[in-house]
């Protein structure tokens, strides 16, 4: 006779597994949301991987167990990955409605396995290793900065790597922003000026510092300053970029207050708010006597 949780357990798992099916297109519309700029275009070998998880994921909750996952000619990061299946994780949670299932504790087994997979996949390892090279030499040092830091190809834009405070200043996972055009971060208007500072560090090695507009996940805009220093790695430059938000910038003035301001001051502020009185009246000491107090 079989054990009445675990039969419980697989029962749940293929409930799950249907309202997965069912709700793909709301889960992956809430994932895009949260991910914002972020998020894997159609067609990429993230969505890729991301389609393999959720058959994957499907599979083992219909059947309670299920073979390891299929990667093969998948060639994909695996920080990267696990950070789009952490989000996905998170919009599906989001999207259940049911309490009585606990879907990340169902979920989560499958997920373990998958990481392990991409972890030990030998087209795994050398994609996601490449990157990585880098941010070794220097992560606990960067990831304890208060600063956001992105160290970004000069060549083609691609985020190579992340620290957790840039994360935050654009309002999404660290590993998420790995292997993403830069420039989906950056207003259109801007753009141009974006990659005339990453030529620039392609070609001088020199320390530079300039202004920039940034826009986070939620499209919401950020100024800040960046100081960009030059790293060459195996054939490519990476432009090391260390952002700092400032203040937006003030509104431009209306003309009324303009006018407003070439209106000449009065030296004494309290002179200005006072408004003329006429002279006091003499007081006349002749009259009637006052009146007394009987």
């Amino acid at each position: 006779m079989s054990d009445p949780i675990d039969s419980q357990l697989v029962e749940q798992g293929r409930s799950l597994a249907g309202w997965l099916v069912a709700h793909r297109r709301d889960i992956e519309s809430a994932m895009k949301v949260q991910l914002g700029p972020a998020a894997p275009a159609a067609g990429s070998a993230e969505s890729e991987a991301l389609r393999r998880y959720r058959s994957f994921l499907s599979t083992g909750l219909v059947r309670g167990g299920s073979a390891p996952p299929a990667l093969d000619g998948l060639r994909v990061g695996e920080r990267r990955v696990m950070a789009l299946i952490d989000a996905w994780t998170r919009a599906a949670d989001h999207t259940f409605a049911d309490d009585s299932i606990d879907l990340r504790a169902l979920i989560e087994p499958w997920t373990n396995q998958f990481r392990t997979a991409i972890r030990t996949s030998a087209g795994s390892r050398k994609q996601s290793g490449r990157p990585r090279v880098a941010r070794r030499a220097v992560a606990a040092a960067i990831d304890r900065v208060a600063d956001a830091f992105l160290a970004v190809d000069t060549d083609s834009g691609e985020i190579v790597d992340a620290n957790p405070a840039a994360g935050s200043l654009l309002g999404v996972n660290r590993d998420a922003l790995l292997g993403v055009d830069s420039q989906q971060f950056v207003p259109e208007a801007e753009r141009g000026s974006w990659w005339t500072e990453l030529d620039a560090m392609s070609e001088d090695g020199d320390t530079r510092s300039f202004a920039a507009r940034l826009t986070d996940v939620r499209d919401s805009p950020l100024e800040v300053v960046a100081t960009a220093s030059r790293f060459a790695s195996k054939g490519r430059i990476l432009a090391l970029l260390m952002l700092r938000p400032r203040p937006l910038s003030a509104p431009v003035a209306s003309s009324d207050q303009l006018q407003a301001s070439d209106q000449p001051q009065a030296s004494d502020p309290l002179q200005a708010s006072e408004t003329p009185r006429a002279p006091a009246r003499p007081i006349s000491t002749s009259g009637p006597p006052l009146p007394t107090r009987s």
